[in-house]
């Protein structure tokens, strides 16, 4: 889920010394890749083979979603590295340098909390509460079978069957955290590393991602003419 990142000095004023640590999702890019390539599908079979206003509508509906698919599920992403935070929301670009940082919170959305009393949704690591329950129940069963003595145990037992005291079902190896948990205390060592060195110091910036917004805005525009002049 991490990937190294060379940002671009003219992107990210200072650039920092550390490569960075990139976390996405990959169901929403698998996600994003998916609805993108159905609506335009659909959206240029309208351009082309439409009649009258059809094709006016079904260009000013693409200039109106596809901004908007890529901002909810190709853009988010997360930058991560020991002097700082970069967050790459929908519509937002918001650079937290570790000393601002006052903690990161992981409760039904992955939030980060500056000194200042703001606080920033994480888009790109959404949190699983199914990951969650199952992560959940594989600590409660590695926790069971460490108080019984690993894999013995009499008599049935849940998910597998006894048989001469031994139990055959199989061993659980999957993860006892959420992988997003796993993410975010992957982050708290980062923060907590690096919160009190000089690199890390700095003020919170936030920068509109105006290339995201202004074609969906056109596009709106445009569609509600369309619409409003029959």
């Amino acid at each position: 889920m991490t990937t190294p990142d060379h940002p671009s000095p003219a992107s990210q004023p200072p650039a920092p010394t550390a490569k960075d640590r990139i976390y996405r999702s990959p169901l929403g890019l698998a996600g994003g890749v998916l609805l993108l390539l159905v609506v335009l599908w659909l959206g240029f079979d309208a351009l082309f083979k439409g009649h009258g206003r059809t094709p006016w509508l079904a260009l000013a509906g693409l200039i109106l979603i596809v901004p908007l698919i890529l901002a909810f599920t190709l853009r988010p992403a997360v930058f991560a590295n020991e002097e700082r935070l970069r967050v790459r929301n929908p519509f937002r670009v918001i650079t937290l340098p570790w000393g601002e940082v006052a903690g990161l919170r992981s409760g039904y959305s992955n939030e980060a909390l500056t000194a200042s009393g703001a606080k920033y949704q994480l888009w790109a690591i959404p949190v699983s509460m199914r990951a969650r329950k199952k992560a959940a129940r594989r600590q409660q069963r590695a926790a069971a079978d460490a108080a019984g003595g690993g894999t013995r145990g009499g008599g049935l037992g849940p998910g597998g069957f006894g048989l001469g005291g031994f139990s055959l079902r199989g061993p659980d190896t999957g993860p006892t955290r959420a992988e997003t948990d796993q993410v975010m205390d992957d982050l708290r060592e980062l923060w907590e590393r690096g919160a009190q060195t000089e690199p890390a110091q700095g003020v919170v910036t936030v920068r509109w991602a105006y290339e995201v917004a202004a074609p969906a805005v056109a596009g709106a525009v445009l569609l509600a003419i369309l619409l409003a002049v029959g």
